[in-house]
């Protein structure tokens, strides 16, 4: 029977029970065995050790079986006394102790037969025999830990260290520090290497000592002290219970003894050993960088400090004094963090954890550049050395970096996970962040990706709003083969446009290109403006796209007897329609392109009443040649800023007033109201209808295909007169027909609108007679509405509504207070 705290524990017959000595509850836990007796012993922990035959097993206060909770004896125990750590069993030949710990292995074994009894005292176990009594003494603790831990039994050994006394506090801790040491090694060189780094944390060394097990990792130079250096005051500490620890520091030494390093060193470059140095450094790293990181604050705040102090000390009376040494701040911290950090990346790489060495880059972090650059170097491991320089601002190396592996990229000796790792759009997501900080370095290092992947280079200008000029400037002193790709790709893809200057800078690069063009053809004799070339193009299709260069100075530029098509189109800019459609019709011979220059002004020009008359001017170009002959032999000079709108023909010549001139404006009545006849077109030109046929032929087809075709953009009047008089009238019914029609048509429509407007006028003057004819009867009874009085036979005015009747000076009263209300509460405002 034992007590077990509010529960008794009984052990009748073969059968183990325990009682509530509270409730008085009764419950069964287990047979106590086939031959032995029952066997009940307190343990000094609240819990019991029950004996079945040769089987000690552990249970709770409540009889609950304990996990792995059993001593297995050599034979069946007649008793057990327990003597922390130890369960000390009285068997038949001997007596027998073993540890409390599990797996319980056999501690000693004393030799002594037909042992009686064994008590339990304060310091020792008395075995009683029939002639005789001993006593079993314990050895001293001291003595027991260094035995256990010299037969490798740490676990043993590190529970009795906290038997140790209270007051030997230093020397407790000096001795587990050691065993937990050893046990290190002793794991790690068994391969349990995740177990070997938890007895290190919990030896409390620093990381150099761990480091020191891994010799191919590359260390930074530090000041820090040596692990070996506390080991041997913690040894002094040990020293003074047992000479038993000379073994371990020769143990410890021996580990690190240079000669004998290579087998180890077999097992400690394996990846396993690896893996568990990361878990290690990774639990040990926030401590470090935090108190790093305090070191850090605290040197600023008294840098600020000492510097407010020597701002302050001109108004202070000068002392003389001697020069304080300076002290120096220790910086143990930091250099921790430096090797932990450094060798961590270098185990993350080993271990192939190379995202995790990329995460370990981008936040705060102390790792040693010069070591981790070699290193990388050494593995080739790029995508963490592009992140070292990143995090480092080394942005032009990793730029350069970038560039090489590109290109290696491309070879045909490159794998294709390596080509698709490494392209053009890498370096342009790198340069991304760097637009707003160095845009400098951004246009230097993106001459290569420009050349390869331009729209992607111009987008990433524009999305981080890259100065342009900046962009254009550097490119046209260091790659002015890409400045036209540049400005055609960001006049493309900008929202917004470029600026004029931009715009010039394009058209002028255009210009250069198709100049040269033009004399090497021109010395070949190949030349004709009718020729274009993909340049060409480019330069046309961006005048007629664009205004905002400058066409002064491209006038300057071109030839007197070529590119006729570029002049028209700057003389369209310029508001110099006639010279343009000059061009087109004499020079180019192109008569489309001059009714589609007219289409386009027409269309731009519709709410400008000054290009309404367009296709007048190309009727003139058609039906006076000799005029416009002229116009294009005079020396050309630019006149953009003395001609700001359309060059204005001469409309003096007086309208003769002819009987078919009077016949055709009777039926101009329904005329496009888009032409105005007082504009500075709507007059005769400076050739009449008497000496058009002067100076050559007229282009008589030409004109009147246009008459037909857009009759209705063409003062028909105008047009008539601008004829030949024998121009045949069946040649105009393609013209006058459909003029004629649309005319009757809106004199119609005109004719009815004016007839509904009469019939409505007519409808109102109708209802304001009526309103007119009102009748209001005025009896005794009626009353004023303002003064509440009979009107009688005083004057009287009665308001629209027809009922409400006022006096006529009640009437104009109200309207005087009103007036003067207003003109307060104007004033008021």
């Amino acid at each position: 029977m034992a007590w077990c705290g509010d529960n008794i524990c009984l052990g009748i017959r073969r059968d183990y029970m325990i009682i509530n000595s509270v409730t008085g509850a009764l419950t069964e836990v287990f047979s106590s065995g086939r031959i032995a007796p029952p066997l009940v012993v307190p343990l000094p922990t609240g819990e019991l050790l029950l004996g079945k035959d040769n089987i000690g097993v552990f249970v709770d206060q409540n009889g609950k079986l304990i996990h792995d909770g059993r001593i297995i004896w050599s034979d069946t125990p007649a008793s057990v006394v327990v003597h922390k750590p130890y369960a000390v069993a009285r068997l038949p030949r001997h007596v027998e102790i073993r540890s409390l710990r599990a797996p319980s292995a056999l501690v000693q074994t004393v030799v002594l037969r037909d042992v009686q009894k064994l008590v339990q005292t304060d310091n020792y176990i008395l075995a009683s025999l029939s002639n005789s009594v001993y006593g079993l003494l314990p050895v001293p603790i001291g003595a027991q830990i260094v035995q256990l831990t010299a037969s490798g039994e740490f676990e043993d050994a590190l529970a009795l260290c906290k038997l140790l006394p209270p007051e030997d506090s230093n020397l407790r801790a000096a001795k587990e520090s050691s065993i937990h040491m050893r046990y290190g090694h002793f794991l790690f060189d068994n391969g349990s290497y995740e177990e070997a780094m938890e007895q290190f944390s919990d030896a409390h060394v620093d990381i150099t000592y761990v480091l020191s097990l891994y010799p191919y990792l590359v260390l930074p130079q530090t000041h820090i002290i040596g692990e070996h250096d506390k080991l041997q005051d913690l040894q002094e500490l040990a020293r003074e219970s047992s000479d038993a620890t000379d073994e371990m520091e020769a143990y410890s030494l021996q580990l690190h003894d240079s000669d004998d390093k290579s087998p180890l060193e077999n097992k400690k470059m394996s990846h396993n050993a690896l893996i568990a140095l990361v878990k290690y450094l990774q639990k040990k790293r926030n401590g470090i960088i935090d108190r790093a990181t305090s070191e850090v604050t605290e040197e600023v705040v008294s840098g600020a400090v000492h510097h407010s102090l020597n701002l302050s000390e001109p108004y202070k009376a000068k002392k003389p004094n001697k020069k304080r040494p300076q002290t120096h701040r220790s910086s143990v911290a930091r250099e921790m963090a430096n090797v932990l950090d450094t060798s961590l990346l270098q185990a993350l790489v080993l271990t192939r954890q190379s995202p995790g060495a990329i995460e370990l880059l981008k936040g705060l972090n102390y790792c040693d550049l010069k070591i981790c650059e070699e290193f990388l170097k050494e593995k080739s491991d790029y995508m963490v050395l592009l992140e070292l320089y990143r995090s480092n601002d080394m942005h032009r190396e990793a730029l350069q970096l970038l560039n090489r592996l590109v290109e290696e990229s491309k070879s045909a000796m490159a794998n294709a996970d390596f080509s698709k790792k490494f392209n053009p759009q890498m370096i342009i997501e790198y340069l991304r962040p760097l637009c707003r900080s160095d845009p400098m370095l951004v246009l230097e290092s993106s001459l290569y990706v420009l050349e390869r992947n331009p729209s992607d280079t111009i987008e990433l200008f524009l999305s981080e709003n890259v100065p342009a000029d900046l962009v254009n400037s550097y490119l046209k002193q260091h790659a002015p083969n890409l400045q036209s790709t540049y400005l055609e790709l960001m006049l493309s893809m900008s929202e917004t446009g470029i600026n004029p200057n931009l715009q010039n800078e394009l058209v002028q690069l255009y210009l250069s290109e198709v100049l040269d063009w033009y004399k090497i053809l021109k010395d070949e004799g190949n030349w004709s403006d009718k020729t274009y070339s993909p340049t060409r193009n480019k330069l046309i299709s961006t005048l007629e796209s664009n205004s905002g260069y400058n066409t002064d100075t491209l006038l300057k530029r071109l030839p007197q007897d070529a590119l006729f098509e570029e002049r028209a189109i700057m003389y369209g800019k310029m508001n110099q329609h006639l010279r343009a459609l000059s061009l087109f019709v004499h020079k180019l011979h192109m008569p489309e392109r001059a009714v589609a220059y007219c289409d386009r002004v027409y269309e731009e020009g519709a709410q400008q009443p000054s290009k309404s008359n367009i296709y007048f001017n190309l009727l003139q170009i058609y039906l006076n040649p000799k005029k416009a002959e002229k116009e294009i032999e005079q020396k050309i000079i630019p006149v953009a800023s003395q001609y700001p709108g359309i060059q204005r023909v001469n409309s003096t010549t007086k309208l003769r007033g002819g009987r078919m001139g009077r016949k055709v404006v009777e039926i101009e009545g329904a005329e496009d109201t888009r032409f105005s006849p007082s504009g500075p077109d709507s007059g005769r030109s400076d050739g009449d209808g008497d000496d058009v046929s002067d100076g050559g032929p007229i282009m008589l087809n030409e004109a009147l295909e246009l008459l037909s075709q857009r009759w209705d953009r063409i003062n028909g009047a105008q047009a008539l007169r601008l004829l030949p008089r024998d121009t045949k009238l069946q040649d105009l019914v393609s013209f006058l027909e459909p003029l004629l029609r649309n005319s009757s048509e809106h004199r119609r429509n005109y004719m009815v609108i004016k007839n509904l407007i009469l019939r409505a006028n007519l409808q109102v003057k109708e209802d304001l007679y009526k309103r007119r004819q009102a009748v209001v009867k005025i009896d005794g009874d009626s009353m004023c509405s303002l003064c509440h009085k009979r009107i009688a036979n005083s004057a009287f005015a009665i308001y629209p509504n027809g009922q409400t009747l006022v006096h006529f000076v009640c009437f104009r009263e109200s309207q005087q207070i009103k007036a003067v209300r207003g003109a307060n509460s104007v004033k008021r405002r």
